[in-house]
């Protein structure tokens, strides 16, 4: 069993910073990729960034210079720091952990007023 746990949302004001945190915990032998993913309202859930064990991040284009994922491999934990926040990134983010299984959080509401 693998638990995925995100914290770190809230509400903030355009142009404002939120850095979000997910751990992964659990029976696995190691975490492969570790993504951030967000869903609004009536829209599909779409991928932000994604980090592998060995660093390399990949990111949507709409959050690319503002949004930097990271990643503690000892902690078994991502961050994503994001800056210059807009309305459009209003959203529930979600944490998904590759462990060879894909795992998901329950998901952390960032709101962002204009």
């Amino acid at each position: 069993q693998v638990q995925v746990v995100e914290s770190g949302g809230g509400l903030v004001q355009a142009g404002g910073s939120l850095r979000l945190s997910c751990t992964a915990s659990g029976r696995f032998f190691r975490i492969n990729a570790m993504g951030w993913y967000r869903q609004a309202p009536g829209k599909q859930r779409e991928l932000v960034a994604v980090i592998t064990s060995g660093g390399t991040t990949n990111y949507a284009n709409s959050v690319k210079g503002r949004f930097t994922i990271s990643r503690d491999n000892a902690k078994n934990t991502v961050y994503l720091q994001m800056n210059s926040l807009k309305p459009e990134d209003t959203a529930v983010y979600y944490c998904n952990a590759d462990v060879g299984l894909s795992y998901w959080g329950q998901g952390t509401q960032v709101t962002v007023s204009s």
